[in-house]
């Protein structure tokens, strides 16, 4: 794929669970402290999070790994702000998500977090550039501004000459191109993938995620992506194993467990 030019210190915790840092270098982007989050009423509730903890820093690759039921969707959902935690907090940007209104959380996923689900979720009545642009618009961005965006982007990730098409014309590799086009237009800091290409054949699933963590790196955006495919998690730069609401273990691409 060729690439054109694109238009504090953690307290400590008391829970026995070790930290799980990023490498070395600027502040995280995303920073989760003691995460914790139950499904259900007290005597019977589920615990999906125990105690996480996790700094994610820009342009780095993520993977999240487990069995089902482990609690990795969870914690991207908590992460992303979609759930709220029970205990513990997630900070961006300096801000901590729990302390923002549902209207500021939401104005943040629309305009800081891109998000990439393993059925892509384009509207099928929309062509391919007005799935893109509809989101920026939401955000307050012209038609114009937000076409030349999303049109930059549809070209970038090689659906030059498919702008118009609808997501039934277009192939599953295709469809989640677009996908990608519509997480990264924002130029968010984080881009959050739920298992982007379950639905898609090994060899259009290893395409569509060169694309993706290309195109993540390009833009400085870190990715966090969930998925059951160990060769889908080799290609992040760091694999986060979790078991039973915990981060067991967590691998960096170069080899070896800590």
């Amino acid at each position: 794929m060729t690439s054109t030019p694109l238009p504090s210190q953690p307290a400590p915790q008391s829970s026995p669970q070790p930290a799980v840092p990023g490498p070395s270098g600027p502040a995280p982007v995303l920073q989760a402290r003691a995460l914790r989050h139950s499904y259900g009423e007290k005597a019977g509730a589920t615990l999906a999070l125990d105690g996480v903890d996790l700094d994610i820093r820009a342009a780095e690759s993520v993977a999240v790994m487990g069995p089902s039921g482990c609690g990795k969707t969870t914690l991207l959902h908590v992460l992303a702000g979609i759930l709220p935690p029970t205990s513990g907090s997630v900070v961006h940007a300096g801000a901590s998500l729990d302390s923002l209104s549902d209207a500021a959380r939401t104005r943040l996923r629309r305009t800081s977090f891109g998000f990439v689900f393993q059925d892509g979720q384009l509207l099928p009545e929309l062509t391919a550039l007005e799935n893109v642009v509809l989101p920026r618009m939401l955000g307050g961005a012209s038609r114009r501004a937000a076409s030349a965006e999303a049109s930059a982007w549809l070209d970038r990730l090689g659906l030059a000459g498919m702008h118009e098409r609808r997501p039934g014309q277009l192939s599953g590799g295709q469809a989640q191109r677009v996908a990608i086009a519509r997480a990264l237009a924002g130029r968010p800091s984080v881009v959050f993938a739920d298992e982007p290409t379950g639905a898609l054949d090994q060899t259009t699933g290893h395409s569509v995620l060169q694309v993706l963590a290309e195109a993540c790196q390009d833009a400085g955006a870190a990715l966090v992506m969930v998925t059951h495919d160990p060769s889908v998690a080799a290609t992040c730069e760091r694999t986060i194993a979790m078991r039973d609401g915990r981060i067991a273990q967590q691998f960096h691409r170069e080899g070896g467990a800590r």
